[in-house]
């Protein structure tokens, strides 16, 4: 699934492990989000959402 998470991490300036820290991941689950490797499960991407102020919708899809 495509997402922006590698966007909106870059336009915070965080590290991936810094992002990581914050959802209580590890930085490797980051890495695999952001390379479309891995799609989180509901509750990480809400909690994603949630961190970057955004609808899931916004940050995750096909059409992001």
């Amino acid at each position: 699934m495509k997402n922006r998470v590698r966007e909106l991490r870059n336009a915070r300036g965080w590290t991936q492990i810094e992002l990581a820290e914050q959802l209580g991941v590890s930085r490797q689950t980051i890495h695999a989000i952001e390379s479309e490797r891995y799609d989180p499960s509901l509750p990480l991407a809400l909690t994603i959402a949630k961190l970057f102020g955004k609808k899931v919708e916004a940050i995750f899809g096909d059409d992001v």
